[in-house]
């Protein structure tokens, strides 16, 4: 029996190709919520599923009872019930290290427009109103030489440090992370417990994923311990911050700034304040987005999918315990 994929996310004609050589490929990339009836009626006879953002419930999971793997097209996996995945034996991929370089080029780029207010002038030249040299009331900050505390330190959150610490002769904190010997040894980091990092930090990046211990890690007392000044990055997930409370310290001068890639809710909403500070870059979600990274990202999915339904080991497995229980 030839088995079958529902692809729910774009894939180049070469790597929708190589999969229709040996599967059965139901092909829906505009599919915007799980609720289609088309997206429901290939579901059902799916054995794979390759996709992303899709929030894929318990409940879904009832009506795909022959699902044998999921192949995210991301790092994160929020979006999925992994427990509930793995008492069903379906194995969960994702697609790390692809992504790494990327989406820490976004970071900090989230730190240097911060800083230095990069869009806030640009659009003051669109706006025609660049008519003299700026004043004081409009410098930016410097970023080299600057303490750069990490929330996080995976494979992300360390390679924005190796930017700050080798590129920027920033210092280096980090927290909410296992000890990094070697990344200490190599940048010069020193890890703190949480407090002591938001008292000392200048610029504040968060690149945790969204668990239930980090959800709304960051609320009003997180912000108020935060070095009065201090510039606040967020490039992990938007659910990690008490979205109101950063609104908050932003309107009263707690926080100087707000680089922001993530939000609790995407698309961020029309009437959100944050689409309308001047002391915020809000970026919509583009972390990993180049032609470059969401092709190997792509490409590492359709890899992940081949090996899982052709009982092989794939390359990055979320719930890798089920290859265990199969051997």
């Amino acid at each position: 029996m030839t088995k079958r994929i529902l692809v729910f996310r774009e894939l180049s004609d070469e790597q929708l190709a190589s999969l229709r050589q040996d599967f059965s490929v139901d092909y829906l990339p505009d599919t915007q919520s799980a609720d289609e009836p088309a997206f429901i009626e290939a579901l059902s006879q799916a054995h794979g599923l390759v996709g992303a953002s899709l929030g894929i419930t318990p409940e879904l999971l009832d009506q795909a009872p022959n699902l044998e793997a999921i192949a995210s097209i991301s790092v994160g996996y929020d979006n999925y019930p992994v427990d509930e995945l793995t008492r069903r034996g379906i194995l969960l991929c994702n697609t790390p290290d692809v992504l790494t370089e990327t989406t820490a080029d976004t970071g900090f780029l989230l730190i240097m427009c911060t800083a230095r207010r990069a869009m806030e002038l640009a659009e003051l030249i669109k706006q025609g109103n660049w008519t003299s040299n700026i004043g004081r009331d409009l410098f930016g900050t410097d970023v080299h030489g600057k303490t750069l505390g990490m929330i996080g330190l995976g494979r992300i959150g360390a390679a924005i440090a190796r930017r700050g610490a080798l590129g920027f002769g920033m210092n280096v904190l980090y927290t909410k992370a296992s000890p990094k010997p070697e990344l200490e040894r190599e940048l010069g980091a020193r890890r703190l417990e949480m407090n002591e990092l938001l008292a000392e930090a200048d610029i504040v990046c968060v690149t945790v994923p969204l668990t239930a211990e980090t959800e709304k890690l960051f609320g009003a007392r997180e912000f108020s311990r935060m070095k009065p000044g201090a510039i606040f990055v967020n490039i992990g997930r938007g659910k990690v911050v008490d979205e109101a409370a950063m609104i908050q310290a932003l309107e009263d001068g707690t926080l100087h700034a707000a680089g922001l890639d993530v939000f609790e809710r995407e698309p961020l909403p029309i009437d959100s304040p944050l689409s309308g500070m001047k002391n915020v870059v809000a970026l919509p979600h583009i972390g990993s987005a180049t032609h470059e990274t969401r092709d190997a990202m792509a490409q590492r999915a359709v890899d992940n999918i081949r090996l899982a339904l052709d009982g092989k080991r794939p390359i990055s497995p979320v719930n890798d315990q089920i290859l265990a229980e199969r051997t």
